[in-house]
């Protein structure tokens, strides 16, 4: 499982540092894709491919499913740690998720996900957290 929260740097060329808590989960090659709310998401390749699967069940006559699918895949790419233990962020992704410095890693358990540290601050606000919880118990989530 992945948890945790990590602050580091990309540089110039895209190069992100993995945390060595992290990399020790994620084996020598993974996926790194879009992620919701903004951010970026790897997978370790076991999780890459149940979700795969889940993908590949969707109707294509579906719209929203073609969609979905879309946006997690097109985007993906394979991965593996240099020597430093970095990878290579391509441009569209870090674009995407507005990474240009400072980054945020989180885990989240079967994932990690890429923040750019003004995203996680603003998507890291728990002030409604008491209503969120509540509204778990609909998913059978009890604390």
């Amino acid at each position: 499982m992945f948890m945790g929260e990590y602050s580091h740097t990309i540089d110039a060329k895209g190069r992100l540092i993995i945390p060595s808590k992290f990399r020790e989960q994620l084996g020598e090659e993974f996926v790194l894709t879009k992620g919701l709310d903004g951010c970026l998401s790897i997978y370790p390749n076991d999780e890459w491919a149940a979700f795969e699967e889940k993908l590949r069940a969707l109707p294509l006559t579906n719209k929203n499913a073609r969609t979905f699918s879309r946006f997690f895949v097109a985007g993906a790419t394979s991965c593996e740690l240099d020597k430093q233990g970095r990878i290579l962020v391509p441009a569209t992704l870090r674009e995407f998720a507005g990474l240009e410095k400072d980054v945020v890693l989180t885990g989240n358990i079967n994932r990690i996900e890429i923040w750019s540290k003004e995203k996680w601050n603003e998507n890291s606000n728990y002030d409604d957290m008491d209503a969120i919880a509540e509204s778990m118990e609909e998913m059978g989530i009890v604390i």
